[in-house]
């Protein structure tokens, strides 16, 4: 797999009747377009092969996907839908992927309903949230331990987050 982060998600398909008879033949495919579009260019590369009548493909490299792995023989219409997620989201959309293990209508879910922000930390987001819940007086905010607020938010399950730079921390309930 090649990495670009720089570039929008895309594939490369290669004809497999081509392949199997020592010919390198393929094309690379935006992925953040409508399946059908892709597949018409993947049936337009087949029709260019230099096997008549090549029918058969698979998936040999993608790039622009931020870490998403996409396999050989997946489906048309997933690496469609995450290629335009992942275009859309960037970084935040690969990173609800693998935390739902490529399960896109969880990332699509979490994204709509259970997303609260990107803050520096989650201890940044509990000291906010709560600051905007209960007035805490002065002479106690400094002993607050937002930092562990944050870890026991997580270890229990009530919040994930998504890091998606240094001090870019986005931030999920999980209910």
């Amino acid at each position: 797999m090649t990495s670009a982060a720089d570039s929008n998600p895309r594939i490369y398909v290669a004809c497999l009747a081509a392949y199997n008879n020592g010919h390198l033949h393929g094309a690379w495919i935006d992925a953040d377009q409508d399946a059908d579009e892709i597949r018409d260019e993947i049936a337009a590369m087949l029709a260019r092969s230099p096997i008549k009548d090549a029918e058969e493909y698979a998936i040999h490299d993608y790039e622009g996907f931020e870490g998403v792995t996409i396999k050989e023989y997946a489906s048309i219409e997933s690496v469609a839908r995450m290629g335009v997620f992942i275009a859309e989201h960037g970084a935040l959309g690969a990173g609800l992927l693998e935390q739902f293990a490529g399960d896109m209508d969880q990332a699509e879910t979490a994204l709509q309903d259970c997303y609260h922000g990107q803050f520096a930390s989650l201890a940044d987001f509990m000291e906010e949230v709560t600051a905007e819940s209960v007035t805490i007086p002065d002479a106690v905010r400094y002993y607050v331990d937002w930092e562990a607020m944050a870890r026991d938010a997580e270890m229990s399950g009530e919040f994930f987050t998504i890091e998606t730079a240094h001090d870019e921390v986005h931030v999920f309930s999980n209910r």
